[in-house]
């Protein structure tokens, strides 16, 4: 079942896609954090399948303040450009906090079971990295989190289970940055890391150009693995 929900904000209301179990009953939320192409139909899918696994799924729109409701493509040039734009002039700071609004708004959900985990994409993975740094949920899944280089020295305050997903040939993250990476959030207990060899960034976007199936299946095992062991 597909709904919305709205999230108060500092400064105004966004609006989440929510995609529910069919199964009734308690279920733990899952905050799923889109790349620059906003709430599209790869993020959609990606909050379906949490959904069909058993949580409720919440996709916030990070955009909003900028251009609500923005469902774009990698297919199309413009839509590249666009997002690039949205994303230069993001303030994160922001966004942390608009996700530590939604979660706290997923705990109390009609039909959640309390527990929150969020996972995200690209700039979604930034986010969840700098969400597990800067706030509280039961787990954290990053994918390849364009500049978390740039944030390492915030590794030590994360507090609760991460799972972070690395592109071994990754376009945006070189590996000078992986090595910045790898060492920081090496060195808390509470993150684990695993890198993809061979993989270039988004190799886990449902029908993208850097699709990597073998690489996609195993990082996807993991994250649901991992949210079984902390949502249950």
């Amino acid at each position: 079942m597909k709904q919305t929900l709205n999230i108060q904000a500092e400064d105004g209301t966004f609006q989440c896609y929510v995609a529910r179990p069919a199964t009734e009953g308690p279920a733990p939320v899952i905050v799923v954090l889109q790349e620059i192409f906003g709430v599209n139909a790869g993020i959609r899918s990606i909050a379906e399948g949490y959904a069909a696994q058993g949580y409720i799924a919440v996709a916030p729109d990070l955009f909003w303040r900028a251009e609500a409701g923005l469902d774009m493509s990698e297919a199309k040039e413009g839509d590249w450009a666009k997002g690039f734009a949205l994303y230069n002039a993001y303030d994160f700071d922001q966004g942390v906090r608009d996700i530590a609004a939604t979660i706290a708004a997923a705990r109390g959900m009609q039909g959640a079971s309390g527990k929150v985990g969020v996972t995200g994409y690209c700039l979604g993975g930034l986010l969840t990295y700098l969400s597990a740094a800067r706030g509280r949920a039961d787990a954290f899944v990053a994918y390849y989190g364009g500049g978390t280089e740039n944030y390492a020295a915030e590794a030590a305050k994360v507090a609760d289970p991460l799972l972070y997903h690395i592109a071994g040939e990754d376009d945006y993250i070189g590996k000078e940055a992986q090595a910045v990476i790898n060492a920081a959030l090496g060195a808390n207990a509470n993150i684990e890391l695993h890198t993809y060899p061979g993989c270039n960034h988004a190799f886990a976007r449902p029908g993208g150009s850097h699709y990597d199936d073998a690489a996609a299946t195993l990082a996807n095992g993991r994250s649901a693995a991992f949210f079984k062991q902390h949502l249950s």
